[in-house]
């Protein structure tokens, strides 16, 4: 059960803490095998080792690729120690076990996440030797331990000095670390090739995704539930998975949703912009001259409702938002900034969580999005904004003013993030009731009328999909909206049109849906 360690190979591009795990290697009487860098480091700080090329007999070549390539390394990784045949081919060719394998792998992730990077210089990030020495070592695992995390040195060391060896269930446990290693490192790889040449990248076949633990969560969605947070290999700079956090409790699985929901409505609008979420949906926007000012408009869009929700601003929060974000219960702020005097008012709100998002000009929703479902996984492209709305068909007699214009382009980018069935009325500036997550595109334009605090005369109202009747439009209509964006593609489209004449109304058709599920 224990596995004794005589030899270790050392190959680490990361080279944080690898001095001091050599020295305990040699204390205890282990030999230090290693190449290049890692040896001329090695031997720089008094550490006895053995560099590769003097045990294979070949010197290193072709710029490095070629180092650890050799029978007389993966012979010795690879015999297992219980096969008399594996150990008398050692003996034959004189070549030694080798029984730790520590390689920390060339990071190709930081490579082609760097804009300056030519596709030479990514390539290069490719390791093959790193990889080639994990996977047999970890293969091999019931003999040999491996290493790919500096956060595993101490459990290794410990268990070296207390147990001279490395019990199965470590050298178990790191092998799976190894190959989940591999695995993202080879699938970010293929990820980054298939949007080399700057197209959308295909769907894979096999699809395999890659991200990396940021952070285990108290819990999910609901507390029995065990959860935590992971992140893409190569996270835009804008966004919930790189923000920094400036104060309050810790993230949780919801509120990690809500501020990715909010930060999106606010990039999508930009200028001082401020969304307020609460499971999800939208509950308030405001886009006013201000960023107090719109602000103030989400908020009173459904301020029962955005109790307890999550705040996104499109600009720095100055003194005067975060004195009255600090007025109430909010379970966070995310942003772009926070002035000093905004800092000490949200300072006295200690939970409050309080997200730096930096700039929203490198705010992008690249990859695909995932959904699970049991036994598989749906795969699309992530929906987008559209092109202007003002180049929308207008169907109706009436064309929309200026004012309705406006109202009608804030409420079309608002409703695309909005749960369906999915109606956003709005003013110019402001958002004025949402009626989300209906059954029915009817009840959807109800529940916005029913939510709404002001009257909704000359307001506009957007659908996320078109009107299967003129029934909602009709109960909008009586509220006294005069203006309406929908995709249209209904087989009533010309009942619906008509409607709209009937009642004075302006009606912009897109010709693209987005629904929301």
């Amino acid at each position: 059960m224990i596995s004794p360690v005589r030899r270790a190979l050392i190959s680490v591009h990361d080279k944080e803490g690898i001095v001091e795990l050599a020295r305990e290697l040699h204390a205890l009487g282990i030999e230090v095998l290693s190449t290049g860098g890692t040896a001329a480091l090695l031997e720089e700080s008094g550490t006895p080792v053995v560099r590769i090329a003097d045990r294979t007999g070949f010197p290193e070549m072709l710029d490095g690729r070629v180092k650890t390539l050799h029978p007389r390394i993966h012979a010795g990784i690879l015999a297992a120690r219980s096969d008399p045949r594996h150990m008398d081919d050692l003996r034959r060719h004189d070549i030694t076990p080798i029984d730790l394998v520590v390689v920390n792998l060339y990071p190709f992730s930081r490579a082609a996440a760097d804009p300056k990077a030519s596709l030479a210089d990514v390539i290069e990030m490719i390791d093959v030797g790193g990889p080639s020495m994990v996977r047999a070592a970890a293969k091999n695992w019931e003999h040999v331990g491996v290493v790919v995390d500096a956060a595993d040195y101490p459990a290794v060391l410990d268990a070296l000095k207390t147990q001279r060896g490395l019990p199965r269930p470590l050298r178990r446990e790191l092998a799976r670390r190894a190959f989940e290693r591999t695995a993202a490192y080879d699938s970010a790889i293929a990820a980054y090739l298939a949007a080399a040449d700057g197209a959308a990248p295909a769907f894979p076949d096999p699809f395999v995704p890659s991200f990396t633990k940021a952070a285990d969560l108290v819990y999910g969605e609901n507390p029995h539930q065990r959860a935590a947070f992971y992140r893409d290999d190569q996270p835009p700079a804008a966004s919930v998975a790189h923000a920094r956090q400036l104060q309050g409790k810790p993230l949780s699985f919801n509120n990690i949703l809500d501020f990715d929901a909010a930060l999106a409505v606010v990039a999508d609008l930009g200028g001082r912009s401020c969304a307020i979420v609460k499971h999800g949906n939208p509950c308030g926007v405001g886009s006013e001259g201000a960023l107090a000012a719109s602000f103030a408009a989400a908020l009173a869009c459904d301020p029962t409702s955005a109790f307890g929700g999550v705040i996104a601003c499109a600009a720095e929060v100055d003194a005067a938002t975060g004195a009255a974000i600090a007025d109430s219960f909010y379970e966070g702020v995310i942003a772009p900034g926070f002035g000093a005097d905004a800092r000490s008012a949200l300072a006295r709100k200690k939970s409050l969580r309080v997200l730096d998002v930096g700039t929203l000009a490198s705010y992008r929703r690249g990859g695909f999005d995932l959904r699970r479902v049991q036994g598989g996984l749906l795969v699309q492209d992530r929906d987008g904004p559209d092109l202007s709305l003002r180049e929308g068909r207008i169907a109706t007699r009436r064309p929309p003013s200026d004012a309705e214009w406006d109202a009608l382009e804030l409420a079309w980018t608002v409703v695309r993030h909005v749960k369906s069935n999915a109606i956003v009325y709005a003013l110019p500036g402001r958002t004025v009731g949402i009626g989300a997550g209906q059954m029915s595109r009817v009840d959807a334009a109800r529940l916005g009328i029913q939510k709404a605090l002001v009257p909704l005369r000359g307001a506009a109202m957007a659908s996320d999909a078109f009107f299967p009747f003129r029934d909602g439009l009709d109960v909008a209509a009586e509220a006294g909206i005069t203006a309406v964006v929908q995709p249209g593609g209904s087989i009533r489209d010309e009942e619906v049109i008509a409607a709209a004449d009937e009642r004075g109304l302006a009606m912009v058709l897109t010709g693209r849906r987005h629904f929301r599920h």
